[in-house]
């Protein structure tokens, strides 16, 4: 055996290992249809972002309504899957749902765990301001009446905080949370988890004007119309500055969640459930039962074929069909994506593609040697010639599979994910892997002798 061809087994052996410890190490996610969990119809509320727009900039122009609300629809998915995407929810979809006219948003969350953390971060505005307070705290909404004289002037809101206490607050003297630069897990003076953020160049001018003008006065940081924390001015402040918790501080999942949020950005319009439904993980456990009977059966039979008709080279093929599998599993597991049962359909729909390009390899070898080339020559010309009509086939595969993830359903796009990862694998198992088994084959018979196919 020359270093060449022990040069590429190791390369297999390595892939092979390497993958075998992911998927044992990091265990196959389950989508939502084998693992149960919840499935949630969002609706948009684009009214709120036209009304928005309309107070900001007077009467709409003709057919700008229309885009504003296709706008909201957009961003508030886009928002809404960075949020969850950053807490490592790779299995999570969203995507459009219903008529479009319906402004609809279809969440798939598998899993039970965590599940009003996850209604939290969907519907959270994330409407961040920094406003002067005018007054207060007072312990009630009634109290904050009685200092106005029940008269409350057009520039000051009341809002309240996490304990009950309400503030008033001027309208007019406010930096918006839309130009923040960063956010991020931080400490307040005391220890105690807080949010540290920083704007960008224009957040940083308007909030040092604020702070330089407002020395001595309070400071509220308010989010969602819920005010976080207040604080007396010192001195001006120029770009950064930190959200404390209250008097408790923030719990560690707060903070996180908080970073998130603002990370993300606030939504063009608010979002509520329209509907939600629980998927029992009794279906998951019957599906995946008859998923893997069938792909057992698939298995069976396409050994037992193969061996039979291909002798030795069906046992090649056998041994790159389930290092494949190997592979397949392997890199859903290292990319986190999740096993659906379509999932399980695409993995024996990748033996069969694989078990197809083993049989063009070795159709071809068939053909070179009745012509009368040596094994050698038959086997290095067959598999050169076949790769591009591979390719070919391959690309084709996964353009139509780049399609269905784009615009399929959740279970949809798992067949996508899995089919996809199953031709990349397959490439490399079906030419890489079958040709260094047909070549560590021919050195040890040297050339032809005992080679058969």
């Amino acid at each position: 055996m020359n270093a060449r061809i022990g040069l590429r087994g190791g390369v297999i052996l390595f892939v092979s290992v390497l993958c075998g410890v992911l998927i044992w190490v990091r265990g196959i996610n389950l989508g939502l249809d084998l693992k149960g969990g919840l499935q949630i119809v969002l609706q948009v509320m684009t009214d709120e972002a036209v009304r928005a727009e309309t107070a900001r900039t007077g009467p709409l122009k003709p057919g700008t309504e229309e885009s504003i609300r296709e706008q909201a629809v957009d961003q508030a998915m886009k928002v809404i899957d960075k949020r969850l995407n950053s807490l490592g929810v790779g299995e999570m979809s969203i995507q459009r749902y219903g008529d479009i006219k319906d402004r609809q948003l279809l969440l798939e969350w598998p899993g039970f765990e965590d599940a009003d953390r996850l209604k939290g971060l969907v519907q959270a505005s994330a409407v961040l301001e920094m406003k002067l307070v005018d007054a207060g705290p007072f312990p009630d909404a009634a109290s904050a009446h009685a200092h106005y004289r029940s008269s409350i002037p057009a520039h000051i809101e009341l809002l309240s905080d996490s304990e009950g206490q309400v503030y008033g607050m001027d309208r007019t003297s406010s930096v918006p949370g839309r130009l923040l630069r960063d956010a991020y897990s931080s400490r307040d003076e005391n220890g105690r988890p807080a949010v540290g953020f920083t704007f960008n160049p224009e957040g940083g001018r308007r909030f040092g004007q604020l702070t330089e003008q407002n020395i001595g006065r309070s400071l509220a940081v308010v989010l969602d119309h819920r005010v976080q924390s207040v604080a007396r001015i010192e001195t001006r402040i120029s770009d950064s500055g930190i959200i404390r918790g209250g008097g408790a501080g923030f719990a560690p999942k707060e903070v996180e969640d908080l970073v998130v949020v603002l990370k993300s950005g606030e939504l063009l319009a608010p979002v509520k459930y329209a509907s939600e439904e629980q998927i029992g993980a009794s279906l998951g456990a019957d599906s995946i039962q008859k998923g893997i009977t069938a792909a057992i059966a698939a298995l069976v039979l396409v050994v037992a074929f193969m061996l039979f008709y291909y002798r030795w080279a069906g046992a090649n093929a056998v041994v790159a069909m389930f290092l494949n599998i190997v592979i397949l599993l392997g890199a859903m597991s290292y990319f986190r994506a999740p096993l659906t049962l379509p999932g399980i359909a695409g993995v024996i729909l990748t033996i069969g593609v694989g078990i197809d390009s083993n049989v063009l390899i070795f159709e071809r070898i068939r053909e070179e040697i009745r012509a009368g080339k040596p094994a050698v020559s038959a086997v290095a010309t067959s598999f050169k010639r076949v790769f591009i009509t591979l390719v070919d086939t391959h690309l084709a595969a996964l353009i139509s599979a780049t399609f269905l993830f784009l615009f399929g359903t959740g279970a949809v796009r798992g067949f996508a994910v899995t089919l996809a990862i199953g031709l990349a694998s397959n490439m490399f198992t079906s030419v890489f892997v079958s040709k260094t088994l047909f070549d560590w084959t021919l050195s040890r018979t040297r050339g032809n002798s005992g080679f058969s196919i």
